[in-house]
């Protein structure tokens, strides 16, 4: 099976046929690790997952997301502008 490398923006795109996709278990945004050695390039599952943005908090406050408390939200005064800020 053969496919293109495709230009987009900054980046460069392999499009994965659905068929391959479907073979190797993988959906939309699942995760992936990229390796190159010599001439090959290897895509396999990530071997850790995706964590959300609540899981990720819960992981650094050590509790539930329900638990952790707002931060404070009030104004600092930092000044007048020193340069040609546009305000």
């Amino acid at each position: 099976m053969y496919a293109n490398i495709v230009h987009f923006g900054n980046t460069r795109e392999i499009r994965l046929p659905k068929s391959v996709m479907k073979s190797a278990g993988l959906r939309d945004n699942d995760r992936v690790e990229i390796f190159f050695q010599e001439d090959s390039i290897t895509i396999r599952r990530a071997s850790t997952p995706h964590r959300t943005l609540e899981d990720r908090l819960t992981a650094f406050y050590g509790k539930p997301l329900d638990e952790i408390e707002a931060a404070a939200s009030e104004e600092c005064d930092w000044g007048g502008p020193e340069g040609a800020e546009v305000w």
